[in-house]
């Protein structure tokens, strides 16, 4: 359970739409590129339509302060299958990273288990309690120049452990204000401010993940319940 998971939704119905063609996607997705199991259930470049345009607001905020720099989106809509293979991917990957047998019960797997759960959710089938992603109200995006090339952040999404956490670097930054460390700080801070700006609220364990409209949302704002619930797949 997470704290968000008692918050009753209200789903306004609102259909997945498409990004436009504004907005930069890194491609070809990373989740796909795994293999995960999309099949026919539509593009993983979707989200709420309100959502889309609290994006698009993000995307002006950004060009207002840094005009040079543009949002990068890595993730958006996500359906219970896929949230299931990337679960099992990221267990089975930091096992591996660890010198851990994946496929073997131990005490260390039950660990990563609990680590990964951190920074997956379940791929609850359940109406109440639907996987942030799967609602079409969250994205995991990142920073990138006017060419593309994406900006160092100071850990890679989806990393598992405290460096994904929104102010990892902020004691660094404090210490040293010229080191690398401050730059990836900045750069952490100017995301979530024109997220948050637009309407956006972050998880606080990734700094690339930021929803509107969800249950973590709700939970974020103290909105008395979420708009969006698991979104209809296909």
């Amino acid at each position: 359970m997470r704290p968000w998971s008692p918050i009753p939704i209200d789903d306004n119905a609102e259909p997945l739409t498409e990004l436009p063609s504004g907005l930069r996607r890194i491609e070809p997705h990373p989740y796909q590129r795994l293999g995960a199991p999309y099949g026919q259930l539509g593009s993983p470049f979707r989200l709420r339509a309100g959502v889309v345009q609290r994006l698009l607001r993000a995307e002006a905020l950004l060009r207002v302060e840094q005009p040079h720099c543009c949002l990068a989106i890595f993730d958006a809509w996500r359906p219970l299958a896929v949230q299931q293979f990337m679960v099992d991917h990221a267990i089975a990957a930091e096992c591996r990273r660890r010198g851990i047998d994946p496929d073997r019960p131990s005490p260390l797997r039950e660990q990563v288990v609990a680590e990964v759960g951190r920074f997956w959710a379940p791929p609850s089938a359940d109406p109440a309690t639907p996987p942030p992603h799967s609602t079409g109200a969250a994205v995991d995006l990142t920073l990138a120049d006017d060419s593309g090339g994406l900006l160092a952040m100071g850990g890679e999404i989806d990393a598992i452990g405290p460096v994904s956490e929104p102010d990892h670097h902020s004691e660094a930054a404090r210490l040293e204000p010229d080191a690398e460390a401050a730059c990836w700080h900045r750069r952490r801070q100017l995301l979530r401010r024109v997220m948050v700006g637009a309407g956006f609220a972050q998880h606080p364990n990734e700094w690339w993940h930021f929803s509107h409209g969800d249950q973590l949302w709700a939970w974020r704002t103290a909105e008395p319940r979420a708009i969006y619930g698991r979104a209809p797949e296909g």
